[in-house]
This record gives C-alpha cells, structure tokens and sequence, in this order.
C-alpha cells in the first residue's frame, strides 16, 4: 500500500507529491493527459519552433512562492528570464505607467501628484514581504503568524474593495494600473478583498519582479516532475481517473482537480453543490514576423503589458464578463511577450505574443476581433505581422484543462467570499468527508496562481493526518 496517490500532475499536484515524498512518504501520481504541468505547459501551438504556454506565463507568485523557494528546482533546469520591466500599463497617448522592481521608478510613472501616495501604500509592506507572503498563502493558519503586525496592516489596506483604495490617488494613471492587477482574478473591482490581489501583484513584482520560465512555463512544472522522480515517487501519464477503484490502494488521496470532478470521482455527491465557478477569458496565441510595435517605449521592455487603458474601461469590461454574461464590446487585454526576453521561445528574427480578453462562462462566441482592435489601439500594425494565430475560448480552455470548468481558469469563481472561503467555508479545506480523499487544486486557499501553495498546504494536511492515524 502506498502512503499517497496524488491525482492530477498540475503544479499543486505536483508540489504536493513533492512535499509528502520529501518526508519520506511513498508517492505516486496520476495524470490523465500525456505529459505533466496542468495550467503551466509550453507547445507549439501555432507554427514550428514557436513555443507557446497555454495558460500561465509570467510568474510573479511562482518566483516568490515559499513553497517554490525551499526547493532546489534549479537544479532540475529552472531559471527565472526577467523582463526590464515587469510591466506596462500604457495609455492612448503613447505614455505609459509602469510596475518597475523599484517602487521610486513605479510611483514616478504615476505622476507627481500620485507618486507618494503610492510609495506610503507600498514602501511599508515591502521590507516584511517574505514573512507577509508566508503567512498570507498558508491560510488557513496552522500556526501564529511570522509577523503579525504586518499582516494586520495588510490586511487594514487589503481587505476593502479595490475601489476604496483607490481613493488614495489624484489622476487616473495609478487606479488605471491597479486596476488591471486587480484584474488578473477576473473579478468585480469592487469585491471583497480586492485590495489585496492588487498589493499582492505590486508587492510580488518589487520584491522579485514578473519573470518568465527561460523555454516557457513547462520548464517549472518538468522541474518539479524531476525533483519528485529524484525523491523516489513515480508518475504515470495518460492515466485518466474516473472513480477511486481505478487508483492502487493508498492511506490517502489528494486531488488536484476541480470540487466537482472530485465529488464524481470520490463519490461525495453534492458536497460541494454550492461552490460556484467564475467567468473565463477567450485567448490567442500568436506567432509574428517582430516585435510588437507598441506606442509606448516602455511596454516594448516589458514581460506583460496591460490594456485597459483606463478604470473605467476596466470596470466596464470585467462586469459585463462576470455579471452581465456577455462579451465586452472592448475587453480588457492582458498580455505576455515571452520572446522579449526569451530568445528560445522563436526562430530568429521572429516573436511568441498571447493575449486575452475576459468572457462569461461557457461563452462559444470568437474574441479575436475585439481582441485585434484594442491591440491596434496601442500597437499600431499589429495585424501586418500576425504569421499564424491559435485561439481558444472557454470550451477549448476546459478540453484542455478539465479543472478550468467553463473555462474558468482560475477554478472557481474569485467573487466575494469565495476569494478566501474556498472550496467551503471550512477550518480545515483540503479535506472532505471522505476521511481518506483530500483536495489541492486552487479551488482551496490561497487559491488561484503558479505558486503550488494549496498543493504545500494539502500535503501538511495529509502528513498530519497519517502521522496521527498510525
């Protein structure tokens, strides 16, 4: 009998067989497509010798993540490419503002009436970051936090709706920038706790900036596969799971899934009936013959660029997506420029680009126009240099990754309480009522992120439970 089987080899399947083997339980772990790394792969997509990631591909939470940083992932071929910028945020002007690693350069692009009221809001959290990022992604606490005083203060900034922070500023270039951090959860920016998805991305970038995996996102998710293997436990790929009798006998079952392909699998029946899952984006993924011709200088140097421009748009664009279930008219754009800073990326001379836009749930129609025009806005000639595109929407997103429901690639909506109640309202959210079956995906806190976090957290849980059943 083993002592752990892990289903699904995403990047908290991972780490959580990584964490039980390195404390010398015996693991295996299942993965029902051919190769590991869930929402963290690299392939080509659109033409020969153009590497593309599906999903992720800058990693602010992975690079600062204390589960990453206590494991010797270079050694397995791991190293972080950082951008000059971690990103730009620019405006139909031709300016842009900036997230630079300094917080003195970011507070300048914001203008001279915004510059200090963004170095009081981040200068003070910064010198505790590493203990305040500890104690913040190990929710639910399993032990007093590191640093108590900072958390609080975090906290006092974090938890109100993006909105009411924003009132901390004059002009529109700040809230603009914040507003698309916010952004990334595909959220209201008036939730709760919105705040805090917005320090949490500036804090991460000045701390250890946005880089990117150098040969795309596969590399982090081949790392930990090796680092694993290295430990003793074993993968199987091409292994799809349908109920518990298809796994070998274990003293317990961790999950790296959606709640509700678990409660099918593990036979939980309607468990998990009140979790809800969020909107989704409609993404493209481009080849071209250059670099994108941005407008603005500084998105040219940057790893993402953001397109809103403004928090209005922005507003406008995430509700018409998560609560009025319809496309926006001008999305929102996030956007990543890989080759920029990674040459393996693209034949020479040539580019690697995505770029996505937020859409309901389940929404079958085609972005890639929408998407085109707001490119063109800040990019003029965009188009003459597309040499092949991939698109996917929410049902492609969802055949690709079964955990991304709807395509919600952040499984499970981020709305509301559900940012921090996930997947139930639980003191103990990695287990079920299944003594022996627990869940790591990011539908468990911290929640979503290449960061591996609710993997480590899952696999303290599990190691607890089997050190006191024998």
């Amino acid at each position: 009998m083993l002592d752990a089987v892990v289903v699904g080899a995403g990047p908290n399947g991972l780490t959580a067989a990584v964490e039980l083997a390195r404390r010398g339980l015996s693991v295996a772990l299942f993965e029902a497509e051919s190769t590991v790394g869930g929402g963290a792969r690299t392939e080509e997509l659109t033409l020969p010798g153009f590497r593309h990631d599906p999903c992720s591909a800058a990693h602010p939470l992975a690079v600062n993540s204390p589960a990453f940083r206590a494991m010797p992932l270079e050694r397995y071929g791991l190293h972080w490419a950082h951008p000059e910028l971690p990103m730009a945020h620019p405006f139909p002007d031709g300016s842009a503002a900036v997230l630079a690693r300094s917080v003195a350069e970011t507070a300048a692009s914001f203008g001279p009436r915004d510059a200090g009221a963004y170095r009081r809001l981040v200068e003070p959290l910064l010198p505790h970051w590493d203990a305040l990022v500890q104690d913040f992604m190990s929710l639910p606490l399993s032990a007093l936090p590191r640093d108590p005083v900072t958390l609080a203060r975090f906290g006092l900034r974090g938890l109100p709706p993006a909105t009411w922070l924003m009132r901390r500023f004059r002009d529109e270039r700040a809230p603009a920038l914040f507003s698309g951090l916010v952004a990334h959860t595909i959220a209201p920016l008036g939730g709760f706790a919105t705040s805090a998805i917005g320090l949490v991305f500036a804090l991460a970038a000045h701390a250890r900036g946005w880089p990117l995996a150098r040969g795309g996102s596969q590399s982090l998710s081949d790392a930990l596969a090796a680092y694993l293997k290295d430990l003793g436990g074993t993968i199987h790929t091409d292994y799809e799971v349908k109920r518990l009798d298809d796994l070998p006998p274990a003293r317990a079952y961790i999950f790296d899934t959606s709640p509700t392909a678990l409660a099918r699998i593990a036979g939980l029946g309607r468990y998990y009936d009140r979790f809800t899952y969020g909107a989704s984006v409609f993404k493209v993924d481009y080849a071209l013959d250059g670099p994108v011709p941005w407008t603005a200088p500084e998105a040219r140097a940057a790893g993402t660029v953001q397109i809103g421009p403004y928090r209005s748009d922005i507003g406008k664009a995430l509700r018409a997506a998560s609560v009025d279930d319809r496309a926006p008219e001008a999305p929102f754009l996030i956007t990543v420029q890989p080759s920029v800073v990674d040459a393996t990326r693209a034949p020479a001379g040539k580019h690697t680009f995505w770029a996505y836009g937020h859409v309901p749930n389940g929404w079958t129609g085609d972005l890639t126009d929408a998407i085109e025009r707001q490119l063109e806005r800040f990019a003029p000639g965009f188009r003459d240099l597309i040499l092949a595109r991939a698109t996917a929407g929410p049902p492609e997103l969802a055949l690709r990754n079964a955990n991304y429901v709807g395509g919600d690639i952040s499984c499970g909506s981020v709305g509301g309480l559900q940012l921090l109640l996930r997947p139930k309202l639980s003191l103990s959210p990695y287990t079920t009522p299944h003594p022996a079956v627990f869940i790591c995906s990011s539908a468990t806190p911290p929640g979503p992120g290449v960061h591996g976090m609710p993997g480590h957290n899952a696999a303290k849980a599990v190691w607890r439970r089997l050190r006191t059943a024998s």
